[in-house]
């Protein structure tokens, strides 16, 4: 199944928790709490280009699986890293955040990014 298409969050667990943790501060959080972002996924074999729009905020990382690339952080910041795909399900850790994206059907796509014992998952449904 193709990770393809445009999907809008539906709903998130663990935002401010996981916010605070990864040292975002306070008024980004609550002002982002409530905006509903949009992903656009462009897969093409092994290649892919995720954008993420957050309000005016746009973050767009392209890799290969398998492949070190330079991946921008929701904080901005830049890192290298590598992207798995095991069982349908993109993998890649940042700096100690393991992510895991997974389409769950057609139409929803899973991502959950886990720090320790806090977990940060959003739901996101294709539009």
């Amino acid at each position: 199944m193709s990770f393809s298409g445009k999907y809008q969050l539906e709903s998130q667990e663990g935002f401010e928790p996981f916010m605070k943790a990864i040292g975002l501060p306070d008024e980004l959080i609550q002002k982002g709490k409530d905006i509903k972002s949009v992903s656009e996924i462009e897969e093409s074999g092994d290649n892919f280009k995720v954008t993420v729009t957050t309000g005016t905020k746009v973050l767009t990382n392209s890799f290969v699986i398998g492949q070190e690339a330079d991946i921008e952080t929701i904080t901005g910041e830049r890192i290298k890293a590598v992207v798995r795909r095991e069982d349908g399900k993109l993998k890649v850790s940042l700096k100690g955040i393991e992510s895991v994206t997974e389409l769950v059907d057609g139409n929803t796509i899973v991502n959950t990014m886990t720090l320790g014992n806090i977990v940060y998952k959003r739901i996101s449904k294709r539009v």
